[in-house]
C-alpha cells in the first residue's frame, strides 16, 4: 500500500522517435489538465513486483484493487477492497493508513515532507510538471504516450513513468520506480471529474478497540 505514497515533469532532450517540443506540449496539457480539475474519483487496479525477487516475476508481484476520490487540496481517500481490505485516507493535514485486520491504524503529519513523495501529488494540486522534473517521451505517434519523469532533485524514487492522453492530458497510468528497483504499477478506470465529494469522504475516525500509531513526518529527501 505505501508503494501509491511514492511524484512527478522538466523538458529534457528529445530521445529516438520524439518529436521536437513534444514532451514539452504533452507535459504542459497533463498539467492543464489537472490544473482545471477540482475532484476526481476512479477505480484502479495496482501491481507491486519486487526486485528483490529477480527474474521470478510470478512469486515477486502482488496485485490489489479499489477505489480511489482526490480533492483540492491535498486531500485523498484510496479504499483497497482486494484482496484485503484497507485504507489510505488524508484530510490535507493528516494522513491514516488503516490496517482492519491487524486493528492498527498509523496516524502521519500530510505536511510538504511526506507528500513530496506522493506519485499522485499533481493530481491533488500540489506538483508542477514543468518545474520539478525532466520529462523524455520515447514515441509521440501514439494517441497514448509514456512521459518518462526524473525528478530533478533527490527523491524517495528514481523515476515515474506516467500513461497519459497525448491530445488530453488524462493520466491513465502511473508506474513508480523506486530506488532499489521496485516497481509500482497503477492503472485508473472509469474515471470521473468535478463530482463534489463530502468533506467527510476524507475525514476518518479510529474504530474502537484499534491501536492509534503516531509517526513522525518522514525527513525530506
Amino acid at each position: 500500500m505505501l508503494a501509491v505514497l511514492c511524484a512527478l515533469a522538466v523538458p529534457a532532450g528529445t530521445v529516438r522517435g520524439e518529436a521536437p517540443g513534444c514532451a514539452d506540449a504533452v507535459a504542459a496539457r497533463v498539467q492543464r489538465r489537472y490544473e482545471s480539475v477540482k475532484d476526481l474519483a476512479a477505480k484502479f487496479d495496482q501491481t507491486t513486483r519486487l526486485a528483490s525477487l529477480g527474474a521470478d516475476a510470478s512469486s515477486g508481484s502482488s496485485e490489489s484493487k479499489g477505489t480511489v476520490v482526490f480533492a483540492k487540496p491535498g486531500r485523498m481517500r484510496w479504499e483497497y477492497t482486494e484482496p484485503d481490505a484497507s485504507l489510505v485516507v488524508s484530510d490535507g493535514k493528516t494522513l491514516w493508513i488503516y490496517d482492519p485486520a491487524a486493528k492498527e491504524v498509523q496516524r502521519f503529519p500530510a505536511g510538504g515532507g511526506f507528500l513530496s513523495g506522493v506519485a499522485v501529488q499533481f493530481l491533488v494540486g500540489e506538483g508542477d510538471l514543468q518545474r520539478d522534473f525532466r520529462v523524455k517521451v520515447a514515441d509521440c505517434a501514439q494517441p497514448e504516450v509514456v512521459l518518462e519523469l526524473t525528478p530533478k532533485q533527490d527523491a524517495t524514487y528514481e523515476k515515474i513513468e506516467l500513461v497519459a492522453g497525448r491530445e488530453s492530458g488524462e493520466v491513465r497510468e502511473t508506474r513508480i520506480f523506486d530506488l532499489v528497483g521496485n516497481v509500482t504499477k497503477i492503472v485508473f478506470r472509469d474515471l470521473q471529474t468535478n463530482l463534489g465529494p463530502a468533506p467527510s469522504t476524507f475525514a476518518f475516525e479510529p474504530p474502537p478497540g484499534v491501536k492509534v500509531i503516531d509517526l513522525p513526518e518522514p525527513p525530506k529527501p
